[in-house]
């Protein structure tokens, strides 16, 4: 059990290591993040999506069940996280998307990385995939009432989904030192990600602590119990299971707070929640990965 205890210790500490430093470093110098995360959404994140989809030994069909059960997830964590809504009376474009929309660039990655291996990370990035492209068309209706197809096709993370997806449907294969070159870019994405995770972190006040709480209560139980719907009825291989129940336990994305303060809807409600469920994953986490692991 000891042991086990320390290989968590082990995979958790770079990710909360590396987030807190990002904090630490924002609280003492406040640096300004903005240009390095429009960086990372364009550059960087781009760059490592296409260079896992593109990279040899990726099989689309292999991940086609487990995008369907990432999907289902999302989906169906909304659905459960509804009536607590209701019940507390949270507005629905407040509460639901943190509860749907979870941490799987950020923190989900290096997870993966760490836990499982270079192996995991191709299925990673496949529930990254699918969560990111449900935040920014069901998620975006969720808060706007709309979805602009022109905008979606602009993006950069999702013009690197395709062309990888191109690239490993057609078997076509890209120029060594060309794919060296991207590879080395994406690397870049993981800890910028985390450090400027640490960073979002100190612009967030617990003002809104009660809906903070009950959405960082919510959130994990609210996936798990999907994930473990999902297993029930999809016979996943076992490390992709693995992989999905902690895709379920992540902590909401801090995007949900970009979009909330982009469309005026009670930020700070949004921040609260972001912030305490990301602070309530130091626990769940490790307790996740002892039970998968």
């Amino acid at each position: 059990m000891l042991r086990r205890m320390y290989q968590v210790f082990e995979i958790v500490f770079p990710i909360f290591g590396i987030v807190g430093l990002g904090y630490l470093y924002a609280r003492r110098f406040g640096p300004d993040m903005a240009s390095a995360n429009r960086l990372n959404l364009e550059i960087f994140t781009p760059a490592l999506i296409f260079s896992v989809l593109s990279g040899e030994g990726f099989e689309l069909a292999r991940y086609a069940e487990l995008a369907f059960a990432a999907m289902l997830v999302v989906l169906g964590s909304g659905l459960l996280a509804w009536p607590f809504a209701r019940l507390f009376g949270y507005s629905s474009k407040v509460f639901l998307p943190p509860m749907m929309f979870n941490n799987s660039g950020n923190m989900g990655l290096p997870l993966a990385l760490f836990a499982f291996g270079e192996a995991a990370l191709p299925a990673a990035m496949i529930l990254f995939l699918v969560e990111n492209t449900l935040h920014f068309t069901v998620g975006n209706a969720m808060l706007t009432g709309h979805v602009n197809p022109l905008k979606l096709i602009r993006m950069p993370m999702l013009a690197a989904t395709l062309a990888g997806l191109i690239v490993a449907m057609a078997q076509i294969r890209v120029p060594g030192p060309l794919h060296e070159a991207i590879d080395l870019l994406g690397e870049v994405a993981i800890p910028l990600m985390l450090f400027a995770l640490g960073v979002r972190m100190t612009g967030v006040d617990l003002s809104d602590w009660r809906i903070g709480l009950a959405g960082a209560l919510i959130c994990p139980l609210t996936g798990l119990l999907m994930a473990w719907l999902v297993g029930l009825v999809m016979p996943l291989p076992q490390l992709q299971l693995a992989q999905l129940i902690v895709f379920a336990a992540l902590p909401p994305a801090v995007l949900n707070f970009m979009l909330a303060e982009r469309y005026g809807i009670e930020p700070r409600k949004v921040a609260a929640v972001v912030l305490m469920g990301n602070m309530m994953s130091l626990l769940v986490l490790p307790a996740v990965l002892l039970f998968v692991l």
